[in-house]
């Protein structure tokens, strides 16, 4: 699935990182908190660096009903950078205030869902050691050869498989 999803933006995964799949067990600790669960990353990374975060929309597209986006999500406090993320969403079968909200780029995707209170399923899909590509180390603010943590996952609305996610972190 990260290959998939870097591709709707970047000709070579590798603009993004080089990833390589580590197990829950792989993760340094605050990264196990962070990316080891089944929840709305926007809510844990507020949680763990104790600050709402605002979302920077990068670049997005649209095919039909998928609607994908390139985001950072940043601290409100500082504004700094702590998460990197594509998503792919299929807008088809969302009620349409939730669509309005997601397509406005105003807040993460995880604040517009629960406070909709859409039934939704956070499932992990897997898990990533990074190396920081150009893309990462650009948005991140990220030195060569940094190594960052990720996962990709999917949100399932309704028990229908509703959006795809790449979530890179830092700490």
């Amino acid at each position: 699935m990260e290959k998939k999803l870097c591709g709707l933006f970047y000709p070579k995964i590798e603009e993004v990182g080089l990833f390589e799949e580590v197990t829950a067990g792989d993760l340094p600790d605050q990264f196990q908190a962070l990316l080891a669960h089944d929840d709305h990353m926007t809510v844990t990374v507020e949680a763990w660096h104790n600050s709402l975060v605002n979302v920077k929309v990068l670049g997005e597209r649209r095919d039909g009903n998928l609607y994908s986006r390139r985001i950072v999500l940043a601290l409100q406090r500082d504004s700094k950078p702590v998460q990197f993320g594509i998503m792919r969403i299929n807008l088809e079968g969302l009620p349409q205030i939730v669509r309005m909200e997601i397509e406005s780029q105003a807040l993460p995707l995880g604040r517009i869902m629960i406070r909709h209170h859409l039934f939704r399923e956070v499932e992990l899909c897997k898990l990533f050691r990074v190396i920081a590509g150009p893309e990462l180390r650009k948005h991140l603010g990220l030195e060569r050869g940094s190594v960052c943590f990720g996962r990709t996952a999917r949100i399932l609305v309704d028990k229908v498989p509703a959006v795809e996610l790449l979530e890179i972190v830092t700490h």
